[in-house]
């Protein structure tokens, strides 16, 4: 199973990282929405995508409007994983396609709880 971590913070993208990786998940990081799609573009879809709002260049949102557009990942589990914790955002998120929404800060529990729900959980 491969997960792509789309987040601007180095440090977080090392600690989602660690945690998907301790689930079995192989990991690729982009740091932007746009690095993501190149990411996509460059190495397909991958099973999962866990991403961040705000960030430079192509926000998670932004992201989120384009990758539900491209009929090559429409179907592309997507899971925001943000310290944007306002309830219309996350209502914004879901309404535009978004599988699931982890507020920040998070522990590998309410992570692997949310995959779980989406059947995302490898068998170990």
């Amino acid at each position: 199973m491969r997960a792509l971590i789309v987040d601007d913070s180095r440090a977080m993208r090392a600690v989602i990282g660690k945690m998907v990786s301790e689930m079995g998940v192989t990991t690729t990081f982009a740091a932007n929405g746009r690095d993501a799609i190149d990411q996509l573009n460059a190495l397909g879809k991958p099973d999962f995508a866990l991403v961040d709002w705000n960030m430079p260049e192509m926000n998670g949102f932004e992201f989120l409007v384009a990758v539900r557009a491209d009929p090559r990942y429409a179907d592309l589990p997507l899971v925001m994983v943000t310290t944007e914790t306002e309830m219309s955002q996350v209502v914004k998120a879901l309404e535009h396609g978004a599988n699931e929404y982890v507020m920040k800060p998070f522990t590998a529990d309410i992570l692997r709880d949310k995959l779980d729900m989406l059947g995302l959980v490898p068998a170990v």
